[in-house]
C-alpha cells in the first residue's frame, strides 16, 4: 500500500459561519509543499499564528464536547473535524487553510459536499515524495464505560461504527467502509450532522451552536425529523459518524493501513485514541528513521517492485515528478554476485543489468500512476537506441533519470539516461506496459 503524497492544484476561498460560534469566517485553502501535512493559520492573529493538525495541538479534556479543537498558547481553533475529516478522506495530504476566525465555515447543507465540490473544482496533484503510512501490526483498544475503539491490521483502510442511541428515531445503527477518495465521496461526505432536539436547549445554554439551524443539521424531535428534506441515507446518523471519526484520526498525522472499530465514540474518545494511535506511529517511525523524507527507500521501492535479491537494481528513487520524470540510484558494489564472473580481476558492472536497473527505475514511475501497484508487474517490450558510452566499476553511483516521452492507459515510452559523477555513462528509449500480477 503505497502512493504519492498529493495537495491542491490551486487556492480556493470558501466563506460561511461556524456551526458552533456562530462567528462570520473565511477560510483560504492553499496548496502545500509534500511533508508539510495541514495546517490553519489563525489570519485574525497578529502575527498569524500557525496550528498543525496534530494530536500535540489538542488540549486534553474529560468533558463531552460536541467538536475538535485545535489549541496553542491562548490561540485555539474550533470544529475541525469537517475540514479534517475532507481532506483525509479525499487524500490531500499537504494543505495550508488560512482562516479569518476561530472556526471553520460550516459546509452548506450540514454536509462535506460542498467542501468536496470546491476541493475537486480546486483539483489534487500528486508532489512525487511518498505517503508515509502508520501500519497497525497489532490491536490497538481504548474502553471507556460504554465506548470501545479497536485498531486492527488491515491490507487497506477501513472504519466500522455502531452508534446506540436510547431514542426510537436513531436506535442501533451500523456502517463500515474501506476508506478511498470514491468511497467518501460517494457514502460518507453527504452524511449530515444531526442533534436530538433535548439537546439544542441545552447546547445553546453552554454558547454552542449558534450558527446551527435546520438547514445545516439533522433535528430529531420525539415525533421525529423535524426537517423538511428526507434522509440522505437510511443511517445517515452512523455514516456522519464515521465522517467525524476520520476528520478526528488524521490527528494522527499521518495516513492509517489498518481496521479501526469503533462502538457509540465521540470527538472526545476519538482523540484519546488517535493520542494512542500517535504514540505506536511515532515508535513505528522511529524504527524506520534516515534519509530524506521527500525520498523513497528502499521499503518504498520494495512495496512497489515484486525484484528481490540478487535482481532489485535500484537502491532509492531522489525525485518524482508524477507520470514525468523519476531520478534513481544504484550504487554499486565489490559484493554483487556477477562480478564473480563478469570479469576476474577485471570487475565490470554488466551492461545489461545497467539496462535492467534503468528498467526499475522506470517501472516504479510508470507503476506509480496506477490503482494498487503491488499487484501490477510491468513488461519491458523494446529497447531502442542503447549506447553504451564508459564502463562502470565497483565503488561507482549509478544515478538513472528517466523522462516520460509518452504515457498511454497501460503503457509508456521512456527515455533513460545513466551518470557516474556527473558523466553519461549509458542510455536507451524503453517501451512498457503494465499488467496484472
Amino acid at each position: 500500500m503505497i502512493r504519492q503524497q498529493q495537495t491542491l492544484a490551486r487556492e480556493f476561498t470558501y466563506e460561511g459561519i461556524g456551526l458552533h460560534t456562530g462567528n462570520p469566517v473565511t477560510m483560504r485553502f492553499l496548496p502545500a509543499p509534500a511533508n508539510t501535512g495541514v495546517r490553519f493559520r489563525r489570519i485574525d492573529q497578529s502575527p498569524p499564528v500557525e496550528l498543525a493538525a496534530r494530536i500535540e495541538n489538542t488540549p486534553h479534556v474529560d468533558v463531552a464536547l460536541r467538536n475538535t479543537t485545535l489549541a496553542r498558547d491562548s490561540v485555539s481553533i474550533h470544529t475541525v473535524e469537517h475540514v479534517l475529516a475532507t481532506l483525509n478522506g479525499l487524500g490531500v495530504d499537504n494543505c495550508i487553510i488560512d482562516i479569518d476566525s476561530n472556526e471553520p465555515a460550516e459546509p452548506h447543507g450540514g454536509s462535506c459536499d460542498d467542501y468536496v465540490t470546491h476541493i475537486k473544482e480546486a483539483g489534487i496533484v500528486a508532489q512525487g515524495a511518498p505517503v508515509r503510512y502508520f501500519e497497525v501490526t497489532q490491536p490497538i483498544c481504548l474502553v471507556e464505560d460504554t465506548v470501545e475503539l479497536l485498531a486492527l491490521p488491515y491490507d487497506g483502510f477501513r472504519i466500522s461504527f455502531t452508534i446506540n442511541y436510547d431514542h426510537p428515531h436513531l436506535g442501533t445503527q451500523y456502517a463500515s467502509f474501506d476508506i478511498t477518495p470514491r468511497i467518501f465521496e460517494e457514502e460518507i461526505a453527504g452524511a449530515r450532522t444531526f442533534v436530538l432536539l433535548d439537546d439544542v436547549e441545552r447546547l445553546r445554554e453552554q454558547g454552542l451552536i449558534k450558527g446551527g439551524n435546520v438547514e445545516n443539521a439533522i433535528v430529531v424531535g420525539p415525533e421525529g425529523i423535524l426537517n423538511n428534506t428526507p434522509l440522505r441515507y437510511s443511517n445517515e446518523f452512523v455514516r456522519h459518524k464515521i465522517l467525524d471519526l476520520l476528520g478526528d484520526l488524521s490527528l494522527v498525522g499521518r495516513p492509517i493501513k489498518g481496521h479501526i472499530i469503533s462502538h457509540r465514540s465521540g470527538h472526545v474518545t476519538n482523540v484519546r485514541f488517535a493520542r494512542l494511535l500517535t504514540e505506536a506511529a511515532d515508535q513505528q517511525a522511529a524504527a524506520f528513521s534516515g534519509g530524506d523524507p521527500s525520498g523513497w527507500n528502499i521499503r518504498d521501492i520494495q512495496r512497489i517492485m515484486p525484484h528481490r535479491y540478487p535482481f532489485l537494481l535500484v537502491d532509492r528513487l531522489v525525485e518524482m515528478e508524477d507520470g514525468k520524470r523519476v531520478v534513481g540510484v544504484k550504487n554499486v558494489t565489490i559484493n554483487e554476485p556477477f562480478f564473480q564472473g563478469h570479469f576476474p580481476g577485471h570487475p565490470i558492472f554488466p551492461a545489461v543489468l545497467i539496462l535492467e536497473a534503468m528498467a526499475q527505475t522506470g517501472g516504479v514511475l510508470l507503476l506509480s500512476t496506477v490503482d494498487k501497484p503491488e499487484g501490477k508487474l510491468v513488461y519491458f517490450l523494446g529497447i531502442d537506441n542503447a549506447r553504451f558510452r564508459r564502463p562502470v566499476m565497483p565503488g561507482d553511483q549509478l544515478r538513472f533519470e528517466l523522462t516520460m516521452l509518452r504515457l498511454k492507459k497501460r503503457g509508456c515510452k521512456m527515455r533513460g539516461e545513466a551518470f557516474v559523477d556527473g558523466q553519461l555513462v549509458a542510455e536507451a528509449e524503453l517501451l512498457a506496459q503494465v499488467v496484472d500480477r
